[in-house]
């Protein structure tokens, strides 16, 4: 087989990517170890940036996004029993954020790509990645039944932090920035329409938790567990009374409950590789760099990363340069630790943290009434949340 971008990974990264350079003429493969089936139905983040729509609507993936989506214009912060609610519209001259789940991204692509005859070759087992330390680069798997190997000119990394594209890189070339936090969240979906019309971040004694959406009618909400917990212990009556706890205000404010009919629980950590790109193999999205979910910025960071990457390879494939491949490494980065600032900014300062001393925690209340009383902090915060401007 024979291509000239060999993709693997067929998450946000990857199949956005292999989409992006069809527009552009080029073509790709793209490699999937998991079923179609799964990765349409893998429950994964659901806030966009305002230039991921920009971008997806650009690049004519928006119909069912823009029928479909939910646009927020504000996000709510609640602390000492009382909520802050701060205009991320207002704030930024007219950006917002939309809540559309990333399994529903996944679903467009994959439709768009399978209708402009794009090959994405689900189920690939025993995938491995070669040459691309020189001028052969290929892709060894099987599919099928049979063992196959994609020749390419360059290799595409898009299989997530547990891929085998970043291993696959020399020991001595990458360095890595890795932080676990010490606890993790326990997400719920649940068929009750959502408490609020946008997201609330939760600080409180008990812990954080947030309220979010995924429809009109189901609900998505975390709270903040030990990385310990075993999701045995939680019951659903016990969720419910906890989010409760934590989500107490003064005022009118009912928390809708429902049946809970998916949970599940997942560390935070924020990591980085340096540099995202080897030869002809480069990383992006999770393979390269993943945050904690507090400032929803991963799957932004994806489009980010592939949007500057397919820039790069069409600059290629039209003159020969090199120069946008070169630096793609160090053009994304500068995004990627900016959005690390903003997603270790917003765990730390909304979280408890049991090695706290009374002082810190009083330094939290501190920092959040801040934010809440000053515009200029408030507008720091909604420049990040909506999405800072690309490079």
């Amino acid at each position: 087989m024979r291509t000239q971008i060999g993709i693997v990974g067929a998450g946000p990264a990857g199949l956005l990517l292999s989409h992006l350079l069809h527009l552009q003429g080029i073509e790709s493969v793209v490699l999937e170890r998991r079923s179609r089936k799964y990765i349409e139905e893998r429950v994964r983040a659901g806030v966009l940036e305002q230039g991921t729509v920009d971008l997806l609507i650009a690049s004519g993936l928006g119909a069912r996004l823009e029928r479909e989506a939910l646009i927020h214009h504000g996000i709510e912060i609640r602390f000492n029993r009382r909520g802050h609610r701060i205009d991320l519209y207002e704030l930024t001259g007219g950006k917002a954020i939309t809540v559309y789940a990333q399994h529903e991204v996944i679903k467009d692509l994959v439709a768009a790509r399978l209708a402009a005859g794009g090959k994405i070759i689900f189920d690939a087992s025993d995938v491995t990645v070669h040459g691309f330390d020189g001028g052969n680069p290929s892709i060894r798997f099987r599919a099928a039944g049979r063992d196959e190997e994609l020749h390419c000119d360059y290799i595409a990394g898009c299989d997530g932090f547990h891929g085998v594209c970043r291993p696959s890189i020399p020991p001595g070339v990458l360095t890595e920035y890795d932080h676990e936090y010490p606890f993790g969240w326990l997400g719920i979906l649940a068929y009750a329409p959502p408490s609020s019309n946008e997201l609330i971040y939760c600080h409180s004694e008990r812990g954080f938790a947030l309220f979010s959406m995924r429809t009109p009618e189901i609900s998505r909400l975390y709270i903040q567990v030990p990385n310990e917990a075993d999701i045995a212990d939680w019951p659903d009556a016990r969720i419910w009374s906890e989010l409760h706890a934590r989500a107490a205000i003064d005022g009118d404010w009912k928390l809708t409950e429902g049946e809970i009919f998916q949970k599940n629980i997942a560390g935070l950590r924020s990591y980085v590789c340096e540099p995202m790109q080897f030869g002809n193999l480069f990383l992006a999205g999770d393979a390269a760099h993943i945050v904690p979910a507090t400032g929803a910025k991963g799957l932004n960071l994806a489009v980010a990363d592939v949007r500057v990457l397919s820039q790069a390879f069409a600059e290629f494939y039209a003159s020969g340069k090199t120069s946008l491949l070169e630096n793609y490494s160090e053009t994304c980065l500068r995004r990627v630790w900016k959005a690390q600032r903003f997603s270790w900014w917003m765990t730390t300062t909304l979280h408890r943290f049991d090695a706290h001393s009374p002082f810190d925690r009083r330094r939290q209340l501190a920092d959040l009434d801040y934010l809440t009383g000053s515009r200029a902090a408030m507008t720091s915060l909604a420049e990040n949340y909506v999405g800072l401007e690309w490079d």
